[in-house]
């Protein structure tokens, strides 16, 4: 095994992953619906229109945000989040109508490029003087960053170049702009996403200067002297004038390799150590993954939820106090759970570790997987760990980032499932799969993954290299997996000996038809906060496996707060919910407070409770039956040590 610090794990393009089970059912809602939804509101938002120059400027549409005139601004970025769902989609499930509307915008994109290879509907068409003059606040590189990802995604499932050479012009551009040349800009992105989408490009297009200016810009950020700062004064801009009014707001205010703490906008941070993440693994830059670990501890020992959701406060859409989780007012953004389990898979790429992996899973399953209906139709933008019933699921939103960042994920999430280095496979979310994976030895491994995973642990591996070959397989073992078990071939495996970071590393010769079988026992457990978190003080959350379980109206009628955990939950009945495509409930021994109360406001005597049962069901599938109120976080009872 080659030293760790050198390894470079990447993940399997999403074709080479097919994908049966919940994930499934997931990609096929996105195909059968939500990929052509998305479309259809940017249509209906007038994003076509806005690129289309055959038509005249549709100028300002919606002017939401004083700031930047309208959310119009950035619209460049959902039109490409939308064709890489449907790139993903296509995949999946042929669509020509699908396919030749989205080579009819792609066809506007080309026809729209500047000769020198720029492309932004806004600067083109709207303020066509104002081209790269607040990189601050006007989200230029970002939406080249979200066209580009859409460019590697509409490659790679449908072999067309088109939009991939439209934006390789457009990087090949940015590379004569931005550096310390002479006339160049010292710049970089108000909101980052340029970086990690470079990095795409690269890896697509073996070019190592799209990797090179990706790094520029993560090395660049909050150098002194302050590229905004300047920038505005060189504007005619007051400098200390704007919305955020600090640096800290879009991680500019340190150069990054001396960040410490996670601050500011919650998707800006996580799509900047995305992209940190990804240099790291690709320059073996020990510099970044140390800072990464750093912030990496302080995100998810201080300032995390239960369910993988980030940045408790609207104001911000980001990061407050330490230790500040608020359940009713949880910002908790889509598109922040959706950056975290983008960061936490990129951090996989110097070598598997389970710190990483665990936290993904969680915030794929629970943070990120709630903001899509179970029909694709609907979507969530903020994910709250308490609802009194009035919190739904949005058809579409006046700044609709979240709604296309949730399906461009699922859609392709079998490439954070697996990933391959030089001679290693490592398998790190489970579910009904198949996985081609190429090596370098020339081998190429098919993985067959039978299970019914997350709703029951036993896992079943089929490896099939096309030749006899020494390669390692290695599967993660979570941390709550209490009594895993491991065979290869029908033989036990000690796990503890062959266990790497948590990840079990079966070293062989493997052959066509060899048998690997993983057994995760999905053991309802409870978690109790951390007593700095005030708003969960005496409280409880439940979990089976990755997945987060809450009570809802539906299932238990009103007045949720007035339930307390009574009984060992390992002990719960499961049951399968059909109107849930057969989720898994538990149901569980509690007490509830009797109704009983009267028309006092207070008295001196507390409430009588009664034994009772509660059904828990998977946060992620909240509010897709009737409406009602929805809570996280019960009342632990005396056996609970409260």
């Amino acid at each position: 095994m080659s030293d760790k610090q050198s390894r470079q794990f990447r993940p399997l393009p999403v074709p080479n992953v097919e994908l049966a089970g919940l994930f499934g059912e997931r990609q096929d809602a996105i195909c059968n619906s939500t990929a052509a939804t998305l479309l259809d509101r940017c249509v209906e938002a007038g994003m076509i229109r806005a690129i289309d120059v055959d038509q005249p400027s549709p100028g300002i549409i919606i002017p939401l945000q004083t700031w930047s005139g309208s959310t119009q601004m950035f619209w460049d970025s959902d039109l490409g989040k939308s064709i890489e769902t449907i790139a993903y989609s296509l995949y999946r499930q042929p669509n020509p109508e699908l396919e030749a509307r989205a080579d009819a915008i792609i066809d506007m994109y080309g026809k729209m490029q500047d000769e020198d290879g720029y492309l932004n509907a806004w600067f083109q068409r709207v303020q066509p003087g104002r081209r790269w003059t607040n990189l601050r606040d006007h989200h230029e590189l970002y939406c080249a960053g979200h066209l580009i990802e859409a460019a590697v995604a509409y490659y790679q499932a449908t072999g067309k170049r088109k939009l991939l050479d439209i934006m390789s012009r457009f990087a090949d551009y940015m590379l004569t702009v931005f550096g310390h040349g002479e006339g160049q800009l010292r710049g970089y992105c108000g909101h980052e996403e340029v970086e990690l989408a470079l990095v795409k490009l690269a890896r697509v297009t073996a070019e190592k200067k799209y990797l090179d200016l990706a790094k520029y810009f993560i090395d660049e950020r909050g150098q002194e002297p302050h590229f905004f700062t300047e920038e505005a004064l060189r504007d005619g801009r007051d400098p200390k004038k704007f919305v955020q009014k600090t640096y800290e707001y879009n991680q500019a205010h340190q150069p990054v390799r001396n960040q410490t703490k996670v601050v500011g906008h919650a998707v800006r941070a996580m799509y900047l150590y995305s992209g940190m993440a990804d240099i790291a693994t690709e320059y073996n830059d020990d510099t970044l993954t140390s800072a990464l670990e750093t912030l990496w501890d302080d995100l998810t020992t201080k300032q995390m939820y239960v369910t993988g959701g980030i940045g408790p406060a609207a104001a911000n859409e980001g990061f407050t106090d330490y230790y500040d989780l608020p359940n009713e007012s949880a910002y908790a953004e889509t598109c922040a759970s959706v950056g975290l389990v983008f960061w936490a898979n990129r951090m996989l790429g110097r070598g598997p570790n389970r710190r990483y992996a665990d936290i993904m899973e969680q915030a794929l399953y629970n943070g990120a997987m709630a903001g899509l209906s179970l029909d694709g139709k609907t979507f969530f933008y903020e994910n709250p760990l308490e609802s009194a019933g009035k919190h739904h699921r949005w058809t579409w939103h006046h700044c609709p980032c979240c709604p296309p960042n949730i399906a461009r994920l699922l859609a392709s999430v079998g490439s954070y499932m697996y990933a391959a280095a030089d001679n290693e496979i490592a398998v790190h979310l489970y579910g009904e799969s198949k996985a081609r994976v190429p090596l370098a030895s020339g081998v190429t491994a098919t993985l067959v993954q039978t299970t019914r995973y997350p709703w029951d642990g036993a896992i079943h591996f089929e490896v099939n290299p096309d030749r006899n070959a020494d390669f390692a397989l290695s599967l993660r073992i979570p941390e709550w997996a209490e009594g895993a078990t491991l065979a290869v071939n029908g033989k036990s495996v000690d796990l503890p000996a062959v266990t790497i970071d948590g990840y079990a590393r079966i070293e062989r010769e493997w052959q066509a038809g060899d048998k690997v079988d993983l057994n995760i026992p999905l053991i309802p457990r409870t978690l109790f906060a951390n007593p700095r978190v005030r708003q969960d003080a005496g409280r409880a959350a439940l979990m089976r496996g990755p997945l987060v379980y809450c009570v809802e109206t539906t299932d238990n009628g009103h007045d949720l707060n007035g339930i307390s955990l009574a009984g060992d939950p390992a002990s719960a009945k499961t049951a399968e919910i059909a109107a849930l495509e057969g989720a898994v409930a538990l149901d569980i021994p509690v007490t509830r407070d009797e109704a009983d109360w009267g028309s006092d406001l207070y008295r001196t005597t507390p409430p009588k409770s009664r034994a009772a049962t509660a059904r828990f069901v998977p946060y992620h599938l909240w509010d897709n039956r009737e409406p009602g109120e929805m809570l996280v976080w019960i009342r632990a009872g005396q056996s609970h040590g409260a």
